[in-house]
């Protein structure tokens, strides 16, 4: 049985970003309910639900919601996460893009049950063309009466903001957007205090992804108990994952939590390209821990599986290694990510960064030492968690697993003094 599209039914309704076509597909119907719905009910709808955090932590958002002190006297915001900067995740974008209102539609949900009036939207700069597909909707929800002041006659009120981010991947962490949002350096905070007590502006705030907010439409026209039994155990509902590498449809598909990982990935792209053998698969961005191609083949879709297995869903974005691709290789070129995206506050995350590409690079290149395995190996358990944020540990926990994974491929690289696959230095 086909899990239900929750999140990309419209994606192929031509026009489905204006706002009189997404009416069509019956858009806004569930503010009627919500309207009607006290605010600790709805929370209660969303705890019943399960729906789980969909940036990459998969915290339950219900709960997340429940944290908000309701009387402090200070405005409320949400902040809604559409940085999107893990490499290998670009499903968000097609919600900003493709199903603008279905976001809008969400954020007044959840502004409603936490007793928030103005939410802020902060994109990814380089999103040039869904930023303005999403203001667009914006500004025609505001024109309806959809945004703005006692909405339908309801008394509530909500204001959207859509803010550009400058290309940080820090800012990807809840308090490091708050922090560039307010227009400070983008830098992460010491938690606690968490941003539900002590957020944008000092003031109570709520931080989901696009993804997790837009699936609220969904629970409200058809009911917690009903999204609650999609998926499997804790892991409900369905999830956009990001597909890119070695196959032959890279794409954003939706699935419901549970199936094989490995049966998805090849249901939905059509598998390996070209004939190429399955090597590894990244399954939650370049921050998760890799998985062999035996572990992918023989574990499920969800949240506890894949954490069993010694990794995470994250932001769903999988990544399919062939055996034609250099794991060191790899490895080198998320490091030099990382390395260049700490935001230096923290040296275990500021020099361990550095030296893990370092190390990586000079092995990669035909340069390595017959210790520079150990030293990596070493190197990562100093860096997880002795930071403010969880970059380091991002860095950290895939390096860690390439090595422990795939040892031999390094122990080559440093005895050929070259990449075994390409039989030659490379310089």
């Amino acid at each position: 049985m086909s899990a239900p599209t929750i999140l990309s039914a419209r994606f192929d309704v031509p026009d489905n970003n204006k706002l009189e076509v997404y009416k069509q597909q019956g858009g806004y119907r569930s503010l009627e309910k919500a309207f009607a719905m006290s605010p600790d009910d709805l929370i209660e709808e969303v705890k019943k639900s399960g729906l789980r955090g969909r940036g990459g932590a998969g915290f339950p958002a219900g709960m997340k919601w429940s944290f908000v002190p309701k009387d402090t006297g200070k405005p409320k915001y949400l902040c809604v996460n559409a940085d999107e900067g893990e490499p290998g995740t670009f499903k968000d974008r097609k919600i900003l893009d493709l199903d603008p209102h279905a976001l809008i539609e969400g954020i007044i949900i959840c502004c409603r049950a936490v007793g928030i009036e103005t939410a802020y939207v902060y994109v990814r700069g380089e999103y040039d063309y869904p930023i303005a597909r999403f203001q667009a909707a914006v500004d025609e929800a505001y024109a309806a009466g959809l945004l703005g002041r006692n909405i339908n006659g309801s008394g509530t009120n909500v204001d959207v903001v859509v803010h550009r981010g400058a290309g940080a991947y820090i800012c990807g962490e809840e308090t490091g957007l708050i922090e560039s949002i307010e227009g400070k350096k983008g830098q992460p905070r010491p938690k606690p205090p968490f941003p539900a007590v002590i957020g944008l502006f000092n003031c109570p705030t709520v931080v989901n992804n696009v993804e997790t907010i837009s699936n609220l439409p969904w629970i409200l026209n058809n009911g917690g108990d009903a999204y609650a039994k999609i998926g499997v155990g804790r892991s409900t509902g369905t999830m956009l994952f990001s597909i890119s590498g070695m196959v032959k449809k890279p794409g954003v598909y939706e699935e419901a939590f549970g199936v094989n990982l490995w049966d998805f990935i090849e249901g939905a792209t059509g598998g390996m390209v070209n004939g190429h053998r399955l090597k590894a698969v990244i399954p939650g961005g370049s921050s998760s821990p890799i998985l062999s191609a035996e572990e992918a083949r023989n574990v499920s879709l969800d949240y506890e599986s894949i954490a069993e297995a010694g990794s995470m869903v994250g932001s769903g974005a999988i990544m399919v290694l062939s055996d034609q691709i250099c794991i060191v290789k790899a490895l080198e070129v998320a490091m030099r990510f990382y390395a260049h995206e700490s935001c230096g506050q923290c040296p275990p995350c500021r020099e361990g960064t550095f030296w893990l590409y370092r190390l990586v690079r000079r092995i990669e290149q035909g340069d390595g030492q017959p210790g520079d395995i150990d030293r990596i190996a070493s190197i990562c358990p100093n860096m997880m968690g002795r930071t403010v944020c969880v970059l380091a540990d991002a860095a950290a926990m895939p390096a860690a697993s390439y090595i422990e994974k795939f040892r031999g491929e390094f122990e080559a690289h440093i005895e050929q003094k070259c990449c075994p696959l390409k039989g030659a230095k490379v310089g």
